[in-house]
């Protein structure tokens, strides 16, 4: 089977993006059309409280959208919403970028649904559909109330991070780290009620005192959506080989990311990514290994999501197996989403 042929068979899951902020800070860009095309004037928080926002140096002007993705091979992405700068409105800040992406998607061109479960996201690449996994960056969205995460669980959201390099009414952030500190009761609490809700905890931007702690008191596999290896880019995002290994015995997987500096300080290049693919499946296992683009957040290693099949040709060029790709591209995020949320 060819590269072209290989990525289109493969099932391809992306486990972060940030494109809904970014389509409505360009001024309401559709996600669902693309083409810079707008929706109709919809005043909401997001708008007011962030403003306008200019594409970022090195990438395409929106990074990912409904066209990209079908272009680009992207089965299933993760479309997060970061919540950290809206204090003190997390959850308004939310709720109005999950409305914008649902009244987009209601006029579609391309085929596409909110998916909730691995079943959602096998069921839509059958039907030749794309998936869009709802998710939160920062868990002071659910106003330490567990009701309000029930309701966010049945608008459809499936992942939250419980941090976001700052720290958060449930942990500790990775840029505010206290040694010895990881979470805190409410965030031992969220935990226990995503697990039993099924709903992904996401341990990407967390301390490591808290990584550690959420991995003992979750009884279900997390993922790390965005980062990258801490031996080969020593940035607080990146996970140590002993995160890597922990991560990898909790059945949990990575989500490689495309942020230069998370890649290499000095020279973020495609083949330095690839590099962190091949340290990763080395210490933790290539199960550990998935990917997690952060298109339209910092993910300016690849210009656009039309590039996506670059990864599989350079998994190829680097001797990889066509199974061991399969798990790469997302086979390895599909089991964790199936054993996490059902």
């Amino acid at each position: 089977m060819n590269t072209d042929a290989l990525h289109r068979d493969a099932l391809v899951i992306d486990s972060h993006n940030d494109t809904i902020v970014a389509h409505i800070r360009r001024g309401n860009w559709s996600i669902a059309r693309g083409g810079g095309e707008t929706i109709e004037d919809r005043p909401g928080v997001i708008a007011f409280l962030r403003g306008g926002e200019a594409p970022r140096p090195g990438a395409a002007d929106i990074q990912i959208n409904l066209p990209k993705m079908r272009s680009g091979g992207i089965d299933t992405g993760f479309f997060a919403i970061d919540v950290t700068l809206a204090r003190p409105n997390h959850l308004a800040y939310a709720l109005d970028g999950f409305g914008f992406l649902l009244t987009d998607l209601a006029s579609s061109p391309i085929p596409a649904r909110i998916v909730r479960s691995a079943r959602d996201i096998t069921a839509a690449k059958e039907m030749g559909e794309l998936g869009l996994l709802l998710a939160i960056e920062h868990a002071d969205c659910v106003e330490r109330s567990l009701n309000v995460l029930r309701a966010l669980y049945e608008l459809g959201v499936r992942s939250i991070g419980l941090t976001h390099n700052v720290s958060s009414w449930a942990a500790d952030g990775c840029l505010e780290a206290r040694e010895g500190v990881g979470l805190t009761r409410f965030g031992v609490q969220l935990i226990q009620e995503m697990n039993r809700l099924g709903m992904l905890v996401d341990l990407a931007h967390v301390s490591p005192g808290a990584f550690f702690h959420a991995l003992k008191v979750s009884t279900r596999p997390v993922i790390f959506s965005h980062g990258n290896a801490h031996a080969l880019c020593p940035h607080p995002r990146n996970l140590t080989d002993d995160q890597l290994c922990a991560l990898a015995q909790r059945g949990g997987v990575i989500g490689l990311s495309f942020v230069p500096y998370f890649v290499d300080a000095a020279e973020p290049t495609f083949e330095r990514f690839l590099d962190h693919v091949d340290h990763v499946a080395r210490v933790a296992g290539i199960g550990a290994v998935g990917l997690g683009s952060d298109f339209d957040g910092g993910g300016t290693l690849l210009p656009d999501a039309t590039h996506m099949p670059r990864v599989t040709q350079g998994l190829l060029d680097r001797g990889y197996a066509e199974h061991e790709v399969r798990q790469v591209l997302g086979l390895n995020t599909l089991r964790v989403i199936r054993e996490a949320i059902g």
